[in-house]
């Protein structure tokens, strides 16, 4: 074996282990986020959310801290002109 290939060798080993420590470095970071879902999904099975929805116990996929946005079932969208009139924009 020349230097030239052991030299290809160690700097191809270094390389893979450098890769294989940034996987693992990244699953271990996602860890924490993924037993979050995994709670939620269990808690959901076993029959839903009991007491009030708190930060920790958002319903939102999202990310923490972060608002949830979207239609609420029941209300309906009122534009500006429809506004002064009191009518939403559904026409009702």
């Amino acid at each position: 074996m020349k230097w030239d290939e052991v030299t290809l060798v160690i700097l191809a080993v270094f390389g893979c282990f450098t890769l294989l420590l940034t996987q693992v470095s990244e699953v271990l970071s996602k860890l924490p986020e993924v037993i979050r879902a995994w709670r939620r999904v269990r808690r959901e099975l076993s029959g839903g959310m009991d007491g009030p929805v708190g930060p920790e116990r958002s319903t939102d996929m999202g990310a923490p801290g972060t608002p949830a946005v979207g239609p609420v079932a029941g209300f309906r969208e009122v534009d500006g002109a429809d506004a002064e009139d009191g009518r939403s924009a559904s026409g009702v």
